[in-house]
């Protein structure tokens, strides 16, 4: 029988596993700033512009995708 904190232990390794697999799967996520949309307000005046942040995409590289390459930057770093 497990007990609570192992089956939380897995809960959370489970989550871990799905969301690195959507990391390498889909690496490009919703940008957070302008929530997709690519535009968003300025603060004083209020005109539409690009998002700076995602360049007018609405797309962000998602930050598992990230960890993901550095890991492979750093191994194969190391193999040279």
């Amino acid at each position: 029988m497990l007990t609570v904190a192992a089956l939380a232990s897995l809960i959370i390794l489970g989550y871990a596993a799905f969301y690195l697999i959507k990391c390498y799967a889909v690496p490009f996520g919703p940008c957070r700033r302008c929530k997709g949309a690519g535009e968003r307000r300025g603060r004083i005046i209020r005109l539409k512009r690009e998002c700076p942040r995602c360049a007018g995409t609405g797309k962000r590289v998602r930050v598992g995708r990230r960890v993901i390459e550095r890991i492979r930057t750093e191994y194969r770093a190391g193999n040279q």
